[in-house]
């Protein structure tokens, strides 16, 4: 039968937690431990974790704001953003549309219905010119990213510390990159 007893750790905090009086039946990952003591007196040894193995936290590359950009576009992708789930619900292009219509970027709703027809849709119609930039992370903020690939496509909007569509990432899709467009 498992005794399940509280804790008190070294730091003060108190937390009421499963322990077994025996030793932990997991594998240190350094040979430096730390030693507790649980409610009956039973030692506990507990095992630190390495620097290098812990999770490594990737830092988003912050993106610029271009100062020669319609101010509409940096509106829209904050607009986006507060309208973004944390998770894909298939409609991007309907979510920047969206944006881009309440921001003012564009005078009427676009009318295409795939991703990657945005970027025809928003030079013919809207005004908005293709970027010189090939990699997503250089996008400045505001600026619609398109791409192609099988099915519908993807398109999102850069914005300050990733990118947005109907949910928000730090990292660009990995579909095929058709443009990057801008409006000034």
């Amino acid at each position: 039968m498992l005794k399940v007893t509280p804790i008190t750790l070294v730091c003060g905090c108190f937390f009421a937690a499963s322990a077994l009086a025996a030793k932990p039946t997991f594998a240190p990952v350094t040979n430096r431990q730390v030693v507790i003591k649980d409610a009956g007196g039973a030692k506990l040894s507990i095992p630190l974790v390495e620097a290098s193995a812990q999770r490594k936290l990737t830092l988003p590359v912050m993106a610029k704001v271009d100062p020669k950009m319609n101010p509409a576009l940096t509106r829209a992708a904050t607009i986006a953003q507060d309208r973004a789930y944390a998770h894909s619900k298939s409609r991007c292009w309907r979510y920047v549309k969206e944006a881009l219509l309440a921001a003012g970027a564009v005078d009427s709703y676009p009318k295409t219905a795939l991703a990657k027809q945005a970027a025809a849709e928003l030079v013919q119609d809207y005004g908005f010119k293709k970027m010189p930039v090939s990699d997503p992370y250089s996008a400045p903020v505001g600026s619609v990213l398109v791409y192609g690939g099988k099915g519908a496509g993807h398109v999102e909007i850069r914005n300050k510390t990733g990118f947005v569509s109907d949910f928000r990432a730090a990292k660009p899709s990995k579909r095929k990159l058709i443009g990057v467009y801008t409006k000034v």
